[in-house]
């Protein structure tokens, strides 16, 4: 007997969640048919896909080889159902997308109403989270896709580079800094800071504070709020400031109601990444989203690139 697509499906899950538990509950069937089925694709074949210990379910060197083909297999059926869904007249069906604070609050309102005019049949729902929450909604099939920084690898998931943003500096009203809006500034050449960052919890912080040690920043006082919205408003009225990417403060650059400075010499960038799940193409209407908030991230990042010039 073949291998059969749910049967593959099943194989996936589990090696993608290193757990029968949690492969059973992501794909919606008990937890003894997702090893029933394993088991008969180990006897099938003669091999072992997986080790199975206490509380840990590790691939085999069969394993990872059976799991690249069995994503290629899915993928592709997956293509060819969307390739007959495009004979379509209209787009219509369900978007589900995966949003850090950075893009919520930078090209989404834009591109999602201009989204919604040309596509009225398509419903779009928006998740806003940090990376950890995206990632995992994204590999359990919850998410069409998310857009994440700094994403490196995952089981399960393909990635690709959506856009680079610089970093700029944020202060407010109060700050003592004496820094010309607009200027670019080199955090060597700052008087030391009292700084607001994202906890540990998130990618950036790490990348945050790599970049301020190679670069000879001289940080008195630290400070973690991980909400963005908050860390701009409590910057607004303190003498506190922060870094935040400059795709989401294209409004505070052209309205002036904040300091805002590129970080240059060298140039402090992010770079957000598009993730979806490795067996599954995207959709038509979910491909046509993506491109539109591309096209509007990308407008928005070159304007940020142009204030540091």
């Amino acid at each position: 007997m073949s291998d059969t697509l749910l049967r593959m499906r099943l194989f996936a899950a589990v090696y993608e969640e290193r757990s029968f538990t949690a492969a059973a509950q992501r794909e919606n069937a008990t937890q003894s048919g997702v090893t029933q089925h394993v088991r008969k694709l180990e006897d099938q074949y003669g091999v072992k896909l997986f080790l199975r210990g206490t509380g840990s379910v590790v691939p085999t060197p069969a394993g990872d080889a059976y799991y690249r083909g069995c994503i290629d297999v899915l993928r592709a059926h997956e293509e060819a159902r969307e390739t007959i869904r495009a004979y379509g007249a209209s787009l219509e069906g369900e978007v589900l997308v995966g949003l850090t604070p950075t893009m919520t609050r930078a090209a989404l309102a834009a591109s999602l109403a201009k989204f919604k005019l040309e596509h009225p049949n398509v419903s779009v729902r928006v998740i806003d989270a940090y990376s950890d929450i995206v990632i995992a909604k994204v590999r359990a099939g919850e998410l069409d896709f998310g857009i994440v920084p700094g994403f490196s690898s995952d089981p399960g998931l393909r990635s690709e580079l959506f856009a680079r943003t610089p970093e700029f500096l944020v202060s407010g009203p109060a700050s003592r800094l004496g820094l010309a809006h607009g200027a670019p500034v080199r955090v060597a050449n700052l008087p030391p800071i009292k700084l607001v960052l994202p906890s540990l919890l998130q990618v950036r912080r790490t990348h945050l504070e790599r970049y301020l040690a190679a670069n000879g920043a001289v940080v008195a006082e630290r400070m973690e709020i991980d909400s963005s919205l908050a860390a701009i408003d409590f910057v607004s009225q303190t003498d506190w400031v922060s870094v935040h990417p400059g795709i989401s403060m294209m409004r505070e650059v052209a309205s002036r109601t904040l300091v805002i400075n590129p970080i240059v010499d060298p140039v402090l960038s992010l770079d957000l990444f598009r993730i979806e799940r490795a067996r599954k193409p995207l959709t038509a209407p979910a491909k046509a989203f993506l491109a539109m908030l591309k096209s509007g991230t990308e407008a928005l990042s070159a304007a940020a690139e142009q204030l540091g010039a």
